[in-house]
């Protein structure tokens, strides 16, 4: 939905959910009060409260309508590659680009596993799952040669390699042990992620 199209109460709650994120990003979760988003927003303390009736409702609405799988889906199904190794390592390209273009998103995902123990990842998953599920129920139906046949789990192992890139790269971004990276260090990740760390005896 472009910027044309969105109804004025949509553009007032998207003003609100932005300027709720710059505060967050700031002064963290709880040190920030409805009154100063309403502020942040330009928006009297009232008419923050016709769109959301608390905090953590405007938090629920960024964790969802700020995540980047609407621009990260149509690249993950473009995604291209003879093999699954070639189609992995593209697909992870695409979603850590994007992620990264938007690093304040894997901050406020750590905000949601610390302060709300991920309560609001079903939500998401319910808004995610069902456009990324069929991804890999088709890798596993048209590739033959995998250990894992239950696509969740794929999704799941998928999503959670890239999730751990994004979060061991903010770790290591500043320190010598960045320097010493291999020179792709997706590619050796998404390598991991395929064959482990143990070489195969046969």
């Amino acid at each position: 939905m472009t910027e044309e199209t969105h109804t004025k109460g949509e553009r007032t709650r998207l003003t609100i959910e932005d300027a709720a994120i710059e505060l967050f990003m700031e002064q963290g979760y709880h040190a920030t009060s409805m009154r100063q988003i309403a502020e942040h927003a330009e928006l009297a303390l009232g008419g923050i409260y016709n769109h959301f009736k608390s905090k953590e409702e405007i938090f629920e609405a960024i964790i969802v309508d700020k995540h980047p799988y609407k621009k990260i889906l149509p690249l993950i199904l473009e995604a291209e590659g003879e093999t699954l190794e070639d189609f992995l390592s593209h697909a992870a390209r695409v979603v850590i680009k994007e992620l990264a273009s938007q690093p304040y998103y894997i901050k406020l995902m750590m905000i949601e596993i610390a302060e709300f123990n991920g309560a609001h990842g079903a939500v998401l998953i319910k808004e995610i799952g069902p456009k990324l599920l069929p991804v890999f129920e088709r890798i596993i139906k048209t590739r033959k040669n995998l250990r894992v046949t239950n696509p969740v789990l794929l999704m799941r192992t998928f999503i959670g390699m890239v999730v751990s890139y994004m979060i061991t790269d903010l770790l290591i971004s500043n320190s010598t042990l960045n320097k010493l990276m291999p020179k792709n260090p997706i590619d050796a990740y998404v390598d991991v992620y395929m064959h482990g760390i143990v070489k195969s005896e046969a």
